[in-house]
């Protein structure tokens, strides 16, 4: 697949550079936005990218003086969002927020995507960095990492876990390898929606985002057994570190960030993620982000182009390292 993208990403240059030569001179004779601005987010409300997306969100309405919506397009592996994305018109007034999931892992996942992650989109800039959290009920007689372990390995093929993004189910596939330990993947459609089946039983561990976890964790749904991470986390204090956990190389963090269809104006662009940062910066945003145990992280056009190709080479490594494959 990887290869294939390079291709496709040569054919495609010549055409889009042409269009980049008007587009600008476009840009600057229209006022924008000229009516709402729509983010198209591949998951559920109730993902962690959907809960951090509404924060900017509001927060750019009152910049732009226009609403500015959440278009939920959960399911596919994000491949129905993504390709309707890359499909809106480059016009500033759809973007997407997405994560590392259809931008650097479904390459490796899909011998054809509907999408080029690289070829179909403008790079505006990135919006967080998520380290993962193993979870276990908070009733759970199970402690500590090691604990999960000993279980798995004493009991192989009989125990679940649950994921409902490709980020999360690599972290536990990972976590299995490393620990060398058997577990069976059950699929949701977004992380949350796996939780009532954690609490009852059905499933013995999952690996999520920290912003999803922490919620968990806070609310005293769920206990988290290691961060992957070499430190703890500052708003999980209470949960190990990878490394204290007795899995070092245990270390992975998924991301979110805002793309634009291919052909938008690059000055339109500019001005798009100049006000991503300015929101992101804003202390009432900010306030919001560090309840939820975080904080925005972003970067240039530039920057963000530069960070997704190496994204996708990084989670091929880990992709074809434990041999992870669509079920």
């Amino acid at each position: 697949m990887h290869a294939q993208l390079k291709r496709r990403s040569l054919v495609n240059a010549i055409a889009a550079s042409a269009a980049l030569v008007v587009a600008p001179r476009l840009a600057r004779s229209q006022a924008w936005p000229a009516g709402r601005v729509t983010f198209i987010v591949p998951f559920p409300a109730g993902a962690a990218t959907d809960i951090t997306g509404r924060i900017i969100a509001e927060k750019l309405t009152q910049m732009w003086g226009q609403p500015v919506v959440i278009d939920n397009k959960g399911g596919g592996n994000g491949l129905p969002a993504a390709e309707a994305a890359a499909r809106a018109r480059p016009d500033g007034q759809t973007l997407f927020l997405t994560s590392a999931m259809t931008h650097a892992v479904n390459p490796w996942l899909y011998d054809k995507l509907p999408y080029h992650p690289l070829d179909d989109f403008e790079p505006v800039s990135q919006f967080a960095r998520l380290p993962f959290v193993v979870l276990v009920p908070a009733d759970s007689p199970l402690k500590t990492l090691a604990d999960l372990t000993a279980l798995l390995k004493t009991q192989p093929g009989r125990h679940n876990f649950g994921a409902g993004s490709l980020p999360a189910r690599i972290a536990s596939e990972m976590y299995r390898q490393l620990a060398g330990v058997d577990a069976l993947h059950i699929g949701y459609k977004s992380n949350p929606q796996a939780f009532p089946d954690l609490l009852s039983g059905r499933l013995t561990f999952m690996t999520i985002d920290t912003t999803n976890g922490r919620l968990q964790i806070d609310g005293g749904r769920m206990r988290g057994l290691a961060v992957t991470t070499t430190a703890r986390d500052a708003k999980l204090t209470q949960v190990p570190s990878a490394v204290e956990a007795g899995l070092p190389d245990f270390l992975l963090s998924t991301w979110t960030g805002f793309y634009a269809p291919k052909g938008t104006p690059r000055d339109l662009v500019r001005r798009i993620q100049s006000d991503i940062v300015a929101a992101c910066n804003d202390p009432q945003v900010l306030a919001r982000f560090d309840a939820l145990g975080g904080r925005p992280v972003t970067s240039t056009p530039e920057e963000f182009a530069a960070f997704t190709r190496a994204e996708i080479e990084r989670w091929g490594k880990i992709i074809k390292s434990a041999n992870i494959k669509l079920d």
